[in-house]
């Protein structure tokens, strides 16, 4: 498998798995917390988590299918970075627990660039 391939399905299945097992399968009580912090009842941020869930999964699979898209990787570190500042925001004390933002979004935002990278020395050849 090539680099190019390896960070097409690392980034992809991560974004999917992220949204179908702590938002979809089974809303994951930290989930609920920061969607709670938005203010709304606790049914609204129920269903709000799991359009989340529904987005990422659509995002997992686009971006496996479109990952030699420029645009496609802006948006996926973007979209990462996002995330991280709303978790500081919303939750800062999140950015010290185990299995935090920066040790998922980071690698995922790094594995994006190296797909950049790759797909443009490849246009380059």
């Amino acid at each position: 498998m090539s680099i190019v391939e390896l960070c097409r399905w690392i980034i992809g299945c991560s974004w999917i798995y992220h949204g179908l097992m702590p938002k979809l399968v089974h809303i994951a009580p930290l989930e609920q917390k920061m969607t709670n912090g938005f203010g709304f009842g606790v049914e609204a941020s129920q269903v709000l988590t799991r359009v989340a869930g529904a987005g990422e999964i659509l995002f997992g699979i686009v971006f496996i299918v479109f990952y030699r898209s420029l645009a496609i990787n802006v948006l996926n570190i973007s979209a990462l970075l996002a995330l991280l500042i709303f978790v500081a925001v919303i939750s800062p004390v999140l950015l010290i627990e185990a299995f935090n933002p920066v040790t998922t979004n980071i690698p995922i935002i790094a594995l994006s660039a190296i797909l950049i990278m790759e797909l443009r020395s490849e246009r380059n050849a």
